[in-house]
């Protein structure tokens, strides 16, 4: 009895005390702060101006923008130049994934970097490159007398060209996937097939090929997702032949003028919004739990020994070619002379057009700066706020964990174009509270900048802190260390050159970026992907290929110091190396 009273007293004198908040609770108010800030509430707020206009409930707006005439034309023309080039693009980034997996080429990591170094250069580069490399006027091609007539329409200003240059610019997205597809491949199942006596093509057919089914679905998928969303490539092929897809159509929409831009606008972005993430969603379906079921065992590798190895990687560095170095070369010959359609030699070459975008023109100078400065503070908050959030994803969400991770994936998953008009919207009106708009300034692109790259530079620091043993922190705290000191005394010092890579990653994809600074940029806040958009435009081609020509060199630049730290990465970070 005596037990139980002195219970009882210990109850109520615990329930008196105040409780203490959790160790590490600011970590999970920070994680649910970057879900609230960078997702839930700009998508939010689309949805809400999509459904109710005017304040009241109403989808017959809506309903009548998607249902229009030419919002039909324009989502028929992204479904049919998704789904082509989507299978374009599949079979293209499957075989080099194949190739540079399964067979003993010669030179796999110099041809896998220079394959996705094309992806990484804006679709807006790879457009006005591969416009400069076919036309009539193409530089390149005068000086070898292989142009076409004079006069006659460029083949790429047409469905058929935005398909094929789309296929192009996303194949190695299907190659990033496929490989890492065939690292669940255990290397058991083909060598036992071949010790069997199976030659090595049945082999892929019948055991590796069977295997990666679901990561061809999620890869056309992918592919789809990444056409249906861009602007870059059918704003510079489409638009001056009055082939729009939803991006340019949403684009053509804001840059107008009426009472209702900002309605419509929305309206044509949930329906963007509901056709990419259908494909993003079907992807994430196909590989739920892939690699848990096919990991175990050392990974496959080299399965064929080519007897015509030399013809292979002559077809691997025409592929190459075609997707990196004779675009580069177009834009080259382009930008050395004076202007556009000017055949290149030694008399016409010149540097003027760099000196004029890069010294001259106050509006390039102010572009290259504006994107140096977004990117790098992106990628620097990013980089500050990734350990914490990182560690809050994998340590302290719970079950929670898939559902935050789906929810952040929104903004980069879904088009640019999306993101933007939920920023505008978002971000019209005063803020609560402290009355200030930072509408039609640099904040609201550097927020759009960190929303849709959040992810980027999550992905590093999370593998990192997924292969933090968890002894070392229990070691530290049972000798009396806090959560912010094991934080900072143990966490910090390994995951930080895997958050600086994602900090590095955040800035390659951010300082190219067009989608998003198209619809948000203002006067003395135009970026590099604006400026190009605009001199394309205007007519003036050749400083437009300096312009994406000097980008192009800063990606490789970035590219290069990325290879360069990979000893110090969790592997798998850089898709270029295996």
């Amino acid at each position: 009895m005596t037990d139980v009273i002195r219970e009882r007293i210990a109850d109520k004198g615990d329930a008196a005390r105040p409780r203490r908040l959790p160790d590490g609770w600011w970590v999970l108010v920070l994680l649910a702060a970057a879900v609230l800030l960078f997702a839930a509430l700009p998508f939010g707020r689309l949805v809400l101006a999509a459904v109710a206009p005017g304040g009241a409930f109403d989808l017959a707006p809506a309903l009548a923008e998607i249902g229009g005439r030419t919002a039909l034309r324009a989502t028929w023309h992204s479904l049919e130049t998704g789904v082509v080039s989507a299978f374009l693009a599949l079979a293209l980034g499957t075989g080099m994934a194949l190739a540079l997996t399964l067979t003993d080429v010669r030179g796999k990591r110099v041809i896998a970097f220079c394959f996705l170094l094309s992806m990484m250069i804006a679709p807006q580069v790879v457009a006005l490159a591969y416009f400069t490399l076919a036309g009539p006027s193409s530089p390149l091609l005068n000086a070898f007398g292989l142009a076409p007539p004079p006069g006659s329409d460029n083949p790429l200003m047409s469905r058929e060209g935005i398909i094929a240059v789309l296929a192009l610019h996303h194949a190695p997205l299907v190659f990033v996937t496929m490989r890492a597809g065939l690292r669940t491949v255990p290397a058991d199942l083909a060598e036992a097939a071949l010790v069997a006596g199976a030659r090595p093509l049945r082999v892929l057919r019948t055991v590796i090929l069977p295997l990666l089914r679901p990561y061809f679905v999620a890869s056309a998928a992918l592919a789809f997702v990444a056409a249906v969303g861009n602007f870059g490539i059918p704003a510079l092929l489409g638009v001056p032949v009055n082939y729009l897809t939803l991006p340019t159509l949403i684009y053509r929409r804001m840059v107008s003028f009426g009472p209702s831009v900002i309605a419509d606008a929305a309206a044509l972005s949930v329906l963007v919004a509901f056709i990419a993430g259908s494909g993003v969603l079907l992807g994430a379906w196909m590989l739920g739990g892939r690699s848990a079921r096919f990991s175990r065992g050392r990974a496959i590798g080299v399965v064929w020994s080519l007897k015509r190895r030399a013809l292979v990687e002559a077809v691997l560095w025409l592929v190459v070619a075609v997707v990196l170095a004779l675009p580069l070369t177009a834009l080259l010959a382009s930008a050395l002379v004076p202007s556009y359609g000017v055949p290149l030699s030694w008399a016409t070459a010149t540097l003027d057009n760099f000196v004029e975008v890069l010294v001259r023109q106050d509006v390039t100078v102010r572009a290259f700066r504006n994107s140096f400065l977004f990117a790098l503070a992106a990628s620097v908050l990013l980089a500050l706020g990734a350990v914490p959030l990182a560690y809050a994803l994998d340590r302290r969400s719970g079950r929670f964990r898939g559902a935050l991770e789906l929810v952040l994936e929104i903004p980069y998953a879904l088009p640019g174009v999306v993101l933007a008009i939920a920023c505008i919207l978002l971000f019209l009106k005063p803020l609560p509270l402290i009355g200030v708009s930072i509408y039609g300034t640099p904040f609201i692109i550097l927020f759009a900048y960190m929303a849709r790259f959040l992810p980027v530079a999550l992905k590093a620091p999370g593998a990192a802190v997924a292969q933090l043993p968890v002894e070392l922190e229990e070691a530290a705290r049972a000798c009396g260390a806090g959560f912010s000191r094991r934080l900072r005394s143990i966490v910090l010092p390994i995951v930080l050159p895997a958050a600086m890579a994602g900090g590095l990653m955040v800035f390659l994809i951010a300082f190219n970026e067009l989608t998003v600074s198209a619809l948000l940029w203002s006067s003395g806040t135009e970026t590099i992907g604006v400026a190009l958009f605009s001199l394309e435009e205007a007519g003036f081609a050749s400083p437009a290929a300096a312009v994406a020509l000097t980008a192009v060199v800063a990606v490789a630049v970035i590219m290069g110091l990325l290879d360069v730290s990979a000893r110090r990465l969790p592997p798998g970070i850089l898709p270029w190396r295996e």
